[in-house]
């Protein structure tokens, strides 16, 4: 436990239960307005901002900020007003956001940024300024979802019966587009562009075997994601890899226990 007293490793901590938070509630959106595929394309598109940022000389993080949000509302654009269907946009955006970032990462004068912890994140790199960042973001995402929560899950079950109900969904679907880029762009140093899919999907997807009560869901999204970051995180220190390949590992392992005790416990009940 002395590991406890290094700042980086009490940074790596809060920030793991920040974004476990935003990453609750985002991926639960996520998983019931069925947005998995769009969120892969974001998360993806964000490496061209990466590289972009790279190049420039500023912050990658902006750069990917802005790559993630042009790209979420871009697909939306482009899917409703030119009739393109919304895969093929997905994939477009995919894939020019990948070959900007390796563009722009290969014309980056001098040596070349360490990528593999931004492709299979590294938590323990985390600052105090990205903790504050994370903080204020976890904090308005909490308050918008605590006062929007029945247009939040009427939107992402039915939005046609959410329309119905004077609830401006075009609006709640755009601040949530949003919200699900910010959420990407905040996560990449835990898991990585090539992860974090799962760590918005899994927990969900586990929750959601014992109940399909939205804030339940959100709740046991939030707890089941930091209990993975903290077994990550310490199994990682000692082990010697990847912190966010350790975490999805652990999210899977979870999941498949879960699935099991539940085939299990239903063999047993139908004899």
């Amino acid at each position: 436990m002395d590991i406890l007293r290094y700042t980086f490793f009490q940074h790596a901590l809060t920030g793991s239960l920040l974004i476990a938070i935003a990453c609750g509630i985002v991926g639960t959106y996520v998983v019931s307005r069925r947005f998995v595929f769009i969120s892969g394309g974001i998360t993806h598109a964000s490496f061209g901002g990466l590289g972009l940022g790279f190049y420039l000389g500023i912050n990658p993080f902006l750069t990917a900020l802005g790559f993630a949000a042009l790209s979420a509302f871009g697909v939306e654009w482009v899917s409703r007003s030119y009739r393109v269907r919304e895969d093929s946009a997905i994939a477009a955006v995919w894939s020019l956001g990948m070959a900007v970032g390796a563009i722009c990462i290969v014309m980056t004068p001098g040596y070349a940024p360490n990528l593999s912890s931004y492709l299979f994140g590294n938590i323990l790199t985390i600052t105090r300024s990205d903790l504050i960042w994370t903080a204020m973001f976890t904090l308005v995402l909490c308050l918008f979802f605590a006062c929007m929560h029945r247009e939040i899950i009427y939107t992402a079950f039915d939005r046609d019966f959410a329309s119905t109900q004077r609830i401006r969904v075009k609006a709640i679907e755009y601040v949530m587009t949003l919200f699900i880029a910010i959420t990407i762009v905040l996560s990449i140093r835990l898991a990585g562009i090539m992860l974090l899919m799962s760590l918005l999907t899994i927990p969900q997807m586990t929750v959601n075997l014992f109940t399909s009560d939205y804030r339940r869901i959100v709740a046991g999204s939030i707890i089941l994601g930091f209990l993975a970051c903290l077994a990550g995180l310490f199994l990682s220190f000692f082990l010697q890899i990847p912190t966010g390949a350790f975490i999805i590992i652990i999210l899977i392992f979870c999941f498949l226990a879960a699935k099991g005790i539940l085939s299990l416990s239903s063999s047993f009940a139908s004899k």
